[in-house]
């Protein structure tokens, strides 16, 4: 498998699990150490989260207070090899919402991403997200 292929597909694993609702899943998106940041438009900069404990308590809290079926889309991916335990990627992010028969799209944004291998699997070291909009 090629590592654009192996990105592809932690992407895909982190965005599956958060949307499946299983944040162990998410969890193993992160490796212990990484830190974490996020932007809303031209808001204040939420972070830096550091440890992946950190990291978790705002995302559980955030999926609990969903209540409707959320669907992360990753698109133009790009992969910038360091070495081969480590890779910076950017990629786009659209998230749609699926509530009372009706589809949403909540907000558009960029992950900027750095990946370690760990283990054999690619665990993000590093993300920040910056939304486009708040939802």
């Amino acid at each position: 498998m090629s590592l654009r292929n192996e990105i592809e597909n932690a992407l895909a694993r982190y965005a599956l699990a958060y949307d499946d609702g299983d944040m162990d899943g998410v969890e193993t998106t992160f490796g212990e150490q990484a830190v974490f940041t996020m932007r809303i438009g031209d808001g204040e900069l939420v972070g830096p989260l550091e440890g992946r404990d950190e990291i978790m308590g705002l995302f559980r809290g955030a999926h609990e207070s969903q209540s409707d079926q959320r669907r992360h889309i990753t698109t133009n991916l790009m992969v910038d090899e360091i070495d081969e335990k480590n890779v910076r990627t950017v990629s786009y992010l659209l998230i749609t919402s699926a509530a009372d028969g009706a589809l949403t799209v909540l907000t558009t944004g960029k992950y900027e991403d750095e990946w370690t291998k760990s283990g054999g699997e690619w665990v993000l070291a590093k993300r920040h997200i910056a939304l486009d909009l708040p939802y």
